[in-house]
């Protein structure tokens, strides 16, 4: 932007506290650095803006040459597909007929399974010796379970 070395701020320093005073300076300096902040906020955005103006005419060149390629295979396809229409007319089968036949698909088999019957791979002598519930028990007979017994 401007190209000032420090020798020059020091003479621009000097100059300004003589001609302005030691008063108003601060302020003067105050609204200086605002209005250089603002001229280099208004610089960044022009920057941007071209910058943004560039990339979109490169996306809309690289839009272009994406549908012409598009264009091109999808000739070549037709082109393709109408010589292959061609031969096969010429020579009486069809695609059809070159297929090769589908394999058949295996039918549907129950494997015969009980969901319901629950294997665990813990033995029964480890759940028994250390209290584990294999079996749902109802409400009155937990209280049964757990009711203190007289002792006679």
């Amino acid at each position: 932007m401007l190209d000032l070395g420090i020798e020059k701020l020091a003479l621009i320093g000097v100059v300004a506290l003589i001609v302005i005073g030691p008063e108003k300076l601060p302020r003067v300096a105050r609204t200086v650095g605002t209005l250089l902040g603002k001229a280099q906020r208004y610089v960044n955005d022009v920057k941007a803006e071209v910058n943004r103006s560039m990339e979109l005419d490169e996306l809309r060149k690289m839009k272009g040459t994406m549908e012409d390629a598009a264009r091109d295979v999808e000739q070549s396809i037709h082109s393709g597909a109408s010589e292959l229409e061609k031969q096969f007319s010429g020579s009486g089968e069809t695609l059809s007929a070159l297929a090769e036949p589908e394999p058949a698909v295996p039918e549907y088999r129950h494997p015969r399974k009980n969901w319901r019957l629950k294997q665990g791979a813990t033995p029964q002598w480890y759940k028994a010796r250390n209290g584990v519930r294999t079996k749902a028990l109802s409400g009155a007979a937990r209280v049964a379970r757990f009711r203190p017994h007289k002792i006679n």
